[in-house]
Protein backbone atom coordinates (compact mmCIF):
# COMPACT_ATOMS: atom_id res chain seq x y z
CA UNK A 1 0.00 0.00 0.00
CA UNK A 2 1.05 3.39 -0.96
CA UNK A 3 2.27 5.85 1.66
CA UNK A 4 1.82 9.56 2.15
CA UNK A 5 5.32 10.21 0.92
CA UNK A 6 4.39 8.24 -2.27
CA UNK A 7 2.09 10.33 -3.29
CA UNK A 8 2.84 11.57 -6.90
CA UNK A 9 1.10 14.73 -6.28
CA UNK A 10 3.83 15.98 -4.01
CA UNK A 11 6.42 18.22 -5.94
CA UNK A 12 9.75 16.92 -5.32
CA UNK A 13 13.05 18.41 -5.20
CA UNK A 14 15.56 16.08 -7.74
CA UNK A 15 15.33 12.53 -6.88
CA UNK A 16 18.49 10.66 -4.41
CA UNK A 17 21.79 12.04 -3.25
CA UNK A 18 22.24 14.62 -6.19
CA UNK A 19 18.53 15.95 -4.91
CA UNK A 20 19.74 16.07 -1.01
CA UNK A 21 23.35 17.93 -2.67
CA UNK A 22 21.12 20.68 -4.85
CA UNK A 23 18.45 21.17 -1.60
CA UNK A 24 21.63 21.75 1.15
CA UNK A 25 23.64 23.82 -1.59
CA UNK A 26 20.38 26.23 -2.58
CA UNK A 27 19.64 26.93 1.06
CA UNK A 28 23.56 27.45 2.38
CA UNK A 29 23.38 30.00 -0.66
CA UNK A 30 20.28 31.85 0.33
CA UNK A 31 21.46 31.82 4.03
CA UNK A 32 18.52 28.99 5.22
CA UNK A 33 21.23 27.53 7.31
CA UNK A 34 18.74 26.51 9.95
CA UNK A 35 20.31 24.31 13.01
CA UNK A 36 23.49 23.28 10.65
CA UNK A 37 26.10 25.28 12.91
CA UNK A 38 24.81 24.04 15.86
CA UNK A 39 24.70 19.87 14.89
CA UNK A 40 28.10 20.75 14.15
CA UNK A 41 29.10 22.70 17.00
CA UNK A 42 27.68 19.61 19.13
CA UNK A 43 29.38 17.17 17.44
CA UNK A 44 32.96 18.86 17.79
CA UNK A 45 32.03 19.88 21.45
CA UNK A 46 31.49 16.12 22.17
CA UNK A 47 34.38 14.74 20.49
CA UNK A 48 36.82 17.29 22.21
CA UNK A 49 35.98 16.62 25.50
CA UNK A 50 35.73 12.95 25.18
CA UNK A 51 39.05 12.48 23.97
CA UNK A 52 40.38 15.34 26.88
CA UNK A 53 38.38 13.71 29.57
CA UNK A 54 39.72 10.20 28.69
CA UNK A 55 36.26 9.03 27.73
CA UNK A 56 34.18 10.22 30.72
CA UNK A 57 32.25 12.82 29.26
CA UNK A 58 30.21 10.38 27.25
CA UNK A 59 29.47 8.03 30.15
CA UNK A 60 25.66 7.22 30.93
CA UNK A 61 26.41 8.88 34.80
CA UNK A 62 27.50 12.01 33.28
CA UNK A 63 25.29 12.32 30.31
CA UNK A 64 22.42 11.70 32.47
CA UNK A 65 23.65 14.43 34.74
CA UNK A 66 24.50 16.46 31.73
CA UNK A 67 20.44 16.41 30.58
CA UNK A 68 19.38 17.07 34.38
CA UNK A 69 21.49 20.17 34.00
CA UNK A 70 19.95 21.86 31.21
CA UNK A 71 16.12 21.11 31.79
CA UNK A 72 15.76 24.08 34.08
CA UNK A 73 17.72 26.28 31.62
CA UNK A 74 16.20 25.05 28.34
CA UNK A 75 12.86 25.30 29.44
CA UNK A 76 13.89 29.17 30.53
CA UNK A 77 15.60 29.17 26.65
CA UNK A 78 12.06 27.98 25.02
CA UNK A 79 10.38 31.02 26.72
CA UNK A 80 12.78 33.41 25.54
CA UNK A 81 12.80 32.33 21.88
CA UNK A 82 9.41 33.09 21.78
CA UNK A 83 10.03 36.71 22.62
CA UNK A 84 13.07 36.48 20.08
CA UNK A 85 10.57 35.70 17.48
CA UNK A 86 9.03 39.03 18.00
CA UNK A 87 12.04 40.89 17.55
CA UNK A 88 11.57 41.74 21.71
CA UNK A 89 14.30 40.50 24.41
CA UNK A 90 12.90 39.24 28.07
CA UNK A 91 15.65 40.23 30.69
CA UNK A 92 13.52 39.40 33.46
CA UNK A 93 13.04 36.07 32.97
CA UNK A 94 15.95 34.64 35.43
CA UNK A 95 14.82 36.65 38.24
CA UNK A 96 11.24 35.73 37.84
CA UNK A 97 11.98 31.86 37.62
CA UNK A 98 14.03 32.56 40.82
CA UNK A 99 10.87 34.45 42.25
CA UNK A 100 8.28 31.58 40.94
CA UNK A 101 10.20 28.95 42.77
CA UNK A 102 10.33 31.02 46.03
CA UNK A 103 6.47 31.79 45.81
CA UNK A 104 6.28 27.53 45.48
CA UNK A 105 8.70 26.65 48.31
CA UNK A 106 6.74 29.52 50.89
CA UNK A 107 3.48 28.34 49.99
CA UNK A 108 4.57 24.63 50.10
CA UNK A 109 6.43 24.93 53.34
CA UNK A 110 5.76 28.02 54.85
CA UNK A 111 1.88 28.29 54.56
CA UNK A 112 1.73 23.79 54.23
CA UNK A 113 -0.65 24.29 50.65
CA UNK A 114 0.14 21.15 48.39
CA UNK A 115 2.36 20.95 45.91
CA UNK A 116 -0.49 20.35 43.59
CA UNK A 117 -2.04 23.71 43.99
CA UNK A 118 1.26 25.55 44.84
CA UNK A 119 2.69 24.74 41.50
CA UNK A 120 0.23 26.39 39.10
CA UNK A 121 0.09 29.60 41.35
CA UNK A 122 4.19 29.64 40.96
CA UNK A 123 3.38 29.62 37.18
CA UNK A 124 0.51 31.61 37.64
CA UNK A 125 2.71 34.52 39.19
CA UNK A 126 4.96 34.38 36.12
CA UNK A 127 1.83 34.73 33.88
CA UNK A 128 0.71 37.69 35.56
CA UNK A 129 3.92 39.40 35.63
CA UNK A 130 4.64 38.52 31.75
CA UNK A 131 1.12 40.12 31.26
CA UNK A 132 1.96 43.41 33.35
CA UNK A 133 5.43 43.73 31.90
CA UNK A 134 4.37 42.99 28.05
CA UNK A 135 0.92 45.68 28.90
CA UNK A 136 3.77 48.20 29.96
CA UNK A 137 6.11 48.00 27.32
CA UNK A 138 3.36 48.41 24.29
CA UNK A 139 1.13 50.43 25.84
CA UNK A 140 3.82 52.98 26.78
CA UNK A 141 5.58 52.21 23.69
CA UNK A 142 9.05 51.70 26.03
CA UNK A 143 11.36 48.88 24.61
CA UNK A 144 11.31 45.44 26.19
CA UNK A 145 14.69 46.15 27.19
CA UNK A 146 14.31 48.84 29.28
CA UNK A 147 10.95 47.36 30.99
CA UNK A 148 12.44 43.90 31.84
CA UNK A 149 15.51 45.09 32.97
CA UNK A 150 13.53 46.52 35.98
CA UNK A 151 11.55 43.89 36.18
CA UNK A 152 15.05 42.12 36.46
CA UNK A 153 15.64 44.17 39.90
CA UNK A 154 12.40 44.05 41.28
CA UNK A 155 11.54 40.63 40.71
CA UNK A 156 15.15 39.58 42.52
CA UNK A 157 14.04 42.01 45.18
CA UNK A 158 10.51 40.31 45.55
CA UNK A 159 12.47 37.37 46.19
CA UNK A 160 14.13 38.82 48.46
CA UNK A 161 11.36 39.90 50.27
CA UNK A 162 9.42 36.63 50.43
CA UNK A 163 12.24 34.52 51.70
CA UNK A 164 12.70 36.53 54.84
CA UNK A 165 15.36 36.74 57.34
CA UNK A 166 16.08 33.14 56.85
CA UNK A 167 17.54 33.86 53.44
CA UNK A 168 16.74 29.93 51.90
CA UNK A 169 13.98 27.00 52.36
CA UNK A 170 14.20 23.87 51.93
CA UNK A 171 12.10 21.53 50.08
CA UNK A 172 11.08 18.02 51.04
CA UNK A 173 7.34 17.57 48.75
CA UNK A 174 7.63 14.13 46.69
CA UNK A 175 5.78 15.88 43.70
CA UNK A 176 8.35 18.76 43.55
CA UNK A 177 11.00 16.99 44.31
CA UNK A 178 9.84 14.13 41.85
CA UNK A 179 10.02 16.75 38.96
CA UNK A 180 13.55 16.47 39.25
CA UNK A 181 14.24 12.99 40.48
CA UNK A 182 11.91 10.60 38.78
CA UNK A 183 13.77 8.27 35.75
CA UNK A 184 12.48 5.89 33.63
CA UNK A 185 14.61 2.94 32.73
CA UNK A 186 13.93 -0.43 31.38
CA UNK A 187 10.67 -1.09 29.38
CA UNK A 188 9.15 2.27 30.24
CA UNK A 189 12.04 4.01 28.86
CA UNK A 190 11.75 1.95 25.52
CA UNK A 191 8.65 2.97 25.32
CA UNK A 192 8.45 6.37 25.56
CA UNK A 193 11.55 5.99 22.82
CA UNK A 194 9.60 4.57 20.52
CA UNK A 195 6.40 6.79 21.08
CA UNK A 196 8.88 9.72 20.34
CA UNK A 197 9.63 8.26 16.96
CA UNK A 198 6.49 7.49 15.94
CA UNK A 199 5.51 10.75 16.56
CA UNK A 200 7.70 12.31 14.85
CA UNK A 201 7.44 10.77 11.67
CA UNK A 202 3.82 10.95 11.77
CA UNK A 203 4.90 14.84 12.05
CA UNK A 204 7.11 14.90 9.59
CA UNK A 205 4.88 13.32 6.95
CA UNK A 206 1.87 15.39 7.96
CA UNK A 207 4.19 18.73 7.19
CA UNK A 208 5.33 17.00 3.84
CA UNK A 209 1.94 17.08 2.94
CA UNK A 210 0.80 20.32 4.35
CA UNK A 211 3.40 21.91 2.12
CA UNK A 212 2.28 19.83 -1.17
CA UNK A 213 -1.64 20.82 -0.38
CA UNK A 214 0.13 24.55 -0.32
CA UNK A 215 1.41 24.34 -3.26
CA UNK A 216 5.54 24.52 -2.07
CA UNK A 217 8.50 22.72 -2.78
CA UNK A 218 9.06 19.60 -0.37
CA UNK A 219 12.35 17.42 -0.01
CA UNK A 220 13.03 14.42 -2.14
CA UNK A 221 11.28 11.14 -0.55
CA UNK A 222 15.27 9.92 0.38
CA UNK A 223 15.53 13.26 2.49
CA UNK A 224 12.88 12.75 4.41
CA UNK A 225 13.32 8.81 4.84
CA UNK A 226 17.22 10.34 5.55
CA UNK A 227 16.00 12.81 8.87
CA UNK A 228 13.20 10.02 9.97
CA UNK A 229 16.72 7.64 10.54
CA UNK A 230 18.76 9.98 11.84
CA UNK A 231 16.19 10.77 14.95
CA UNK A 232 15.81 7.22 15.38
CA UNK A 233 19.22 6.13 15.19
CA UNK A 234 19.91 9.32 18.08
CA UNK A 235 16.87 8.83 20.49
CA UNK A 236 17.89 4.94 20.39
CA UNK A 237 21.25 5.26 21.52
CA UNK A 238 20.30 7.85 23.92
CA UNK A 239 17.75 5.55 25.57
CA UNK A 240 20.56 3.01 25.39
CA UNK A 241 22.92 5.09 27.10
CA UNK A 242 20.61 6.60 29.96
CA UNK A 243 19.60 3.07 30.78
CA UNK A 244 23.07 2.54 32.08
CA UNK A 245 22.52 4.57 34.20
CA UNK A 246 19.46 5.93 36.08
CA UNK A 247 17.20 5.93 33.12
CA UNK A 248 15.71 8.82 30.83
CA UNK A 249 15.21 12.07 33.67
CA UNK A 250 11.60 13.23 33.67
CA UNK A 251 12.83 16.69 33.60
CA UNK A 252 13.98 16.11 30.20
CA UNK A 253 10.78 14.02 29.07
CA UNK A 254 9.16 17.24 30.38
CA UNK A 255 11.19 20.25 28.75
CA UNK A 256 11.22 18.21 25.46
CA UNK A 257 7.26 17.81 25.40
CA UNK A 258 7.42 21.50 26.18
CA UNK A 259 9.32 22.30 23.16
CA UNK A 260 6.84 19.94 20.66
CA UNK A 261 3.67 21.67 22.50
CA UNK A 262 5.24 24.91 21.77
CA UNK A 263 6.86 24.04 18.54
CA UNK A 264 3.46 23.10 17.42
CA UNK A 265 1.62 26.36 18.01
CA UNK A 266 4.48 28.58 16.56
CA UNK A 267 4.35 26.45 13.25
CA UNK A 268 0.70 25.01 12.83
CA UNK A 269 -1.60 27.80 14.57
CA UNK A 270 -2.74 31.18 13.13
CA UNK A 271 -1.37 32.59 16.59
CA UNK A 272 1.76 31.22 15.59
CA UNK A 273 1.62 32.50 11.93
CA UNK A 274 1.10 35.54 13.45
CA UNK A 275 3.67 35.74 16.15
CA UNK A 276 6.06 35.15 13.01
CA UNK A 277 4.83 37.68 10.59
CA UNK A 278 4.93 40.36 13.70
CA UNK A 279 8.65 39.09 14.48
CA UNK A 280 9.56 39.82 10.22
CA UNK A 281 7.84 43.05 10.64
CA UNK A 282 4.90 44.59 12.93
CA UNK A 283 4.22 47.69 10.38
CA UNK A 284 3.02 44.55 7.87
CA UNK A 285 1.56 42.89 10.08
CA UNK A 286 -0.63 45.69 11.37
CA UNK A 287 -1.85 46.39 8.51
CA UNK A 288 -2.42 42.84 7.44
CA UNK A 289 -5.38 43.23 10.42
CA UNK A 290 -2.95 41.17 13.12
CA UNK A 291 -3.16 43.16 16.29
CA UNK A 292 0.13 42.94 17.17
CA UNK A 293 -0.20 44.44 20.89
CA UNK A 294 -2.62 41.50 22.23
CA UNK A 295 -0.05 39.14 20.72
CA UNK A 296 2.58 40.62 22.43
CA UNK A 297 1.63 40.44 25.39
CA UNK A 298 0.10 37.13 25.27
CA UNK A 299 3.80 35.99 24.67
CA UNK A 300 5.45 38.00 26.93
CA UNK A 301 3.01 36.34 29.23
CA UNK A 302 3.90 32.71 28.07
CA UNK A 303 7.67 33.72 27.96
CA UNK A 304 7.50 34.52 31.66
CA UNK A 305 4.58 31.61 32.73
CA UNK A 306 7.30 28.89 31.48
CA UNK A 307 10.58 30.64 32.84
CA UNK A 308 8.22 30.51 36.19
CA UNK A 309 8.24 27.07 35.37
CA UNK A 310 11.51 26.58 34.54
CA UNK A 311 12.42 28.20 38.01
CA UNK A 312 10.29 25.52 39.63
CA UNK A 313 12.25 22.59 37.98
CA UNK A 314 15.48 24.29 39.36
CA UNK A 315 14.03 24.46 42.73
CA UNK A 316 13.19 20.36 42.62
CA UNK A 317 16.67 19.91 41.05
CA UNK A 318 18.28 22.06 44.25
CA UNK A 319 15.60 20.39 46.46
CA UNK A 320 15.44 24.17 47.93
CA UNK A 321 15.37 28.07 47.00
CA UNK A 322 17.96 30.50 47.94
CA UNK A 323 18.23 34.42 47.89
CA UNK A 324 20.89 33.85 44.75
CA UNK A 325 18.02 31.30 43.08
CA UNK A 326 17.56 32.59 39.49
CA UNK A 327 20.50 34.92 39.42
CA UNK A 328 24.06 34.42 38.28
CA UNK A 329 24.54 33.12 34.52
CA UNK A 330 20.99 31.46 34.28
CA UNK A 331 19.69 33.99 32.44
CA UNK A 332 22.62 34.59 30.06
CA UNK A 333 23.08 30.99 29.88
CA UNK A 334 19.09 30.51 28.45
CA UNK A 335 19.89 33.84 26.25
CA UNK A 336 22.89 32.63 24.86
CA UNK A 337 20.82 29.20 24.38
CA UNK A 338 18.01 30.52 22.47
CA UNK A 339 20.82 32.26 20.09
CA UNK A 340 23.02 29.70 19.66
CA UNK A 341 20.40 26.80 18.76
CA UNK A 342 19.65 29.46 15.75
CA UNK A 343 17.25 31.84 16.65
CA UNK A 344 17.65 35.16 15.09
CA UNK A 345 17.92 38.41 17.26
CA UNK A 346 16.30 40.32 14.59
CA UNK A 347 13.19 38.55 14.83
CA UNK A 348 11.09 36.07 12.79
CA UNK A 349 13.08 33.59 12.45
CA UNK A 350 13.95 29.99 14.36
CA UNK A 351 12.50 27.33 16.47
CA UNK A 352 11.53 26.30 19.63
CA UNK A 353 14.28 23.82 19.02
CA UNK A 354 16.55 26.24 18.96
CA UNK A 355 15.83 26.27 23.11
CA UNK A 356 16.89 22.57 23.12
CA UNK A 357 19.99 22.38 20.79
CA UNK A 358 20.98 25.94 22.74
CA UNK A 359 20.84 24.13 26.08
CA UNK A 360 22.81 20.98 25.17
CA UNK A 361 25.59 23.47 23.88
CA UNK A 362 26.16 25.74 26.44
CA UNK A 363 25.08 22.56 29.29
CA UNK A 364 27.78 20.57 27.15
CA UNK A 365 30.41 23.41 27.29
CA UNK A 366 29.94 23.69 31.18
CA UNK A 367 29.87 20.08 31.78
CA UNK A 368 33.06 19.44 30.11
CA UNK A 369 35.09 22.37 31.25
CA UNK A 370 33.84 21.01 35.41
CA UNK A 371 35.46 17.70 33.91
CA UNK A 372 38.67 19.47 33.45
CA UNK A 373 38.56 21.32 36.01
CA UNK A 374 39.03 24.61 34.16
CA UNK A 375 38.77 28.01 36.63
CA UNK A 376 35.65 29.93 35.79
CA UNK A 377 37.28 32.74 33.89
CA UNK A 378 38.22 30.71 31.19
CA UNK A 379 34.67 29.25 31.22
CA UNK A 380 33.12 32.50 30.87
CA UNK A 381 35.39 33.50 28.41
CA UNK A 382 34.86 30.23 25.99
CA UNK A 383 31.08 30.68 26.20
CA UNK A 384 31.18 34.02 25.75
CA UNK A 385 33.05 33.12 22.53
CA UNK A 386 30.62 30.93 21.63
CA UNK A 387 27.35 33.13 21.92
CA UNK A 388 30.03 35.36 19.75
CA UNK A 389 30.38 33.10 17.31
CA UNK A 390 26.35 32.52 17.31
CA UNK A 391 25.48 35.79 16.78
CA UNK A 392 28.06 36.12 13.94
CA UNK A 393 26.87 33.35 12.30
CA UNK A 394 22.94 34.67 12.16
CA UNK A 395 24.29 38.00 11.00
CA UNK A 396 26.28 36.56 7.90
CA UNK A 397 22.80 34.44 7.22
CA UNK A 398 20.62 37.61 7.48
CA UNK A 399 23.13 39.13 4.71
CA UNK A 400 23.00 36.22 2.42
CA UNK A 401 19.04 35.62 3.13
CA UNK A 402 19.31 40.19 1.94
CA UNK A 403 20.98 39.18 -1.04
CA UNK A 404 18.94 36.23 -2.62
CA UNK A 405 15.65 38.73 -1.34
CA UNK A 406 14.66 36.25 1.56
CA UNK A 407 15.15 38.62 4.07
Amino acid sequence: MSTMIDDPRLVEERPGLAGIWDGWRRRLAQGEIGQLPVIIGLIAIGVIFTILSNGTFLKPSNLTNLFLQIAAVGTIAAGIVLVLLLGEIDLSAGALSGLAAGVVAVLNVNMGIPSVVAIPLGILTGTAVGAIQGSWTFSFRIPSFVVTLAGMLTWTGALLFILGKTGAINIRDPLILGLAGTFYGGAIGWVLGLVFVAGFAVYVFWGRRQRAAAGLLVGSALTTYLKIAVIVVLVLAAIAILSQDRGIPASLLILIGLIVVLDLVIRRTRFGRYVMAIGGGAEAARRAGINITNVRIAIFALCSSIAAFGGILGLSRANAVYQATGGGDLLLNAIAAAVIGGTSLFGGRGTVWAALLGALVIGSIANGMALLSLEPSVQYMITGGVLLAAVTIDALARRGREASGRA
